[in-house]
């Protein structure tokens, strides 16, 4: 994505809330100065603030029309359907917002540029189709460089979808930045990868080529690094998603894992168990230690469902049972976690 500020409009219908729009909802977290207007007819008057606890006075509109008063340049999809399928009444909101000049991103796995109407569409108004998920062609196969590899690697990992592993990846990043160490974000899906400019979305890969996309990206990043953070994609326990994962574990083969867990939810995005965070973590362990002997060194909680005694309660818990550095970095900051991961580089 082009790194200059933009006027966003974000297309979410029926998907406006913490778990759902996560792509939204990082760019109104981390980039609020630039979305104008959230675009879902089901929260129609509500305002980002109300309904996520950030960004401010940002209005959630009807429908692209409704979002000319703002005067958009840019379309954001917010959500990904299961499947990442591209619904008429998006088509329809997208048409719009293409007839009016706006230049489009999408993280869905069905392209915009292999929509011959919307090609013809873009390339009349002079505006860009952007597929965040489009995968690198040729594909990369792996070279096992991990074996010598000299910059530590962290992978964030979850006990589900949506537990917030990008927001977690791009926190710890930022943070050590601040703290002037050289750390590198690898994006893995379309929201790391709208936000950084960067990184691979693994999903999207053929399963052979995972391991050797995340390694190519991991070894352009390692130049004069002091610590890679690799965003974590599905989870290991998910009956969905489990595959990504482990292609993920395997092309980056970490020397570090980070764990994210919501603690409000019992079930996962498949309406099934959730398993602790204790047997995720054993799991990720066992399936490393064929190669590398990898160690988690964090916990960080979704707590945004949970009041602020009930987080800071399940952080409190989340320490003493796995006597491992946990906060919300969103909600309560660094606590104890950041001065972990510098503890490691520094051992």
């Amino acid at each position: 994505m082009n790194q200059q500020n933009k006027k966003i409009a974000i297309l979410c219908h029926g998907a406006f809330n913490y778990i759902k729009n996560k792509t939204g909802n990082m760019l109104i977290r981390y980039r609020p100065d630039e979305v104008i207007a959230v675009i879902d007819k089901t929260k129609v008057g509500k305002t980002s603030d109300s309904e996520l606890g950030y960004g401010g006075d940002i209005p959630v509109i009807e429908n692209f029309n409704d979002c000319k008063q703002y005067q958009p340049d840019t379309l954001v999809i917010g959500n990904a359907s299961q499947g990442g399928f591209i619904s008429p009444e998006y088509k329809k909101e997208v048409i719009q917002a293409i007839e009016y000049g706006c230049d489009i991103i999408s993280g869905m796995h069905q392209f915009l540029n292999d929509d011959n109407e919307l090609l013809e569409l873009a390339e009349k108004h002079s505006v860009s189709l952007t597929d965040l998920r489009r995968p690198p062609q040729p594909p990369r196969f792996s070279k096992g460089t991990w074996q010598t590899r000299e910059v530590p690697v962290v992978l964030i990992v979850g006990t589900d979808c949506d537990t917030g592993k990008m927001t977690t990846g791009w926190e710890i990043t930022q943070r050590l930045i601040a703290q002037g160490c050289d750390a590198r974000f690898i994006g893995t899906g379309q929201t790391g990868i709208l936000l950084s400019g960067n990184g691979v979305p693994v999903d999207a890969v053929v399963a052979d080529f995972m391991a050797g996309e995340i390694e190519h990206e991991i070894d352009n990043a390692s130049d004069g690094a002091d610590i890679i953070i690799v965003e974590g994609q599905g989870s290991l326990t998910n009956q969905y998603y489990a595959g990504v994962t482990l292609g993920l574990m395997h092309g980056a083969m970490p020397d570090y894992m980070v764990m994210t867990h919501d603690p409000a939810r019992d079930e996962d995005v498949t309406d099934y168990p959730i398993s602790t965070m204790g047997e995720v973590m054993q799991l990720h362990l066992d399936l490393m230690k064929n190669f590398r002997n990898s160690k988690f060194i964090g916990i960080n909680l979704l707590t945004v469902a949970l009041s602020e005694t009930e987080a800071m309660a399940k952080i409190n818990e989340s320490e003493e049972k796995y006597n491992m550095a946990t906060t919300d970095l969103v909600r309560f900051g660094n606590l104890g976690l950041i001065d972990a991961i510098e503890r490691e580089l520094n051992s």
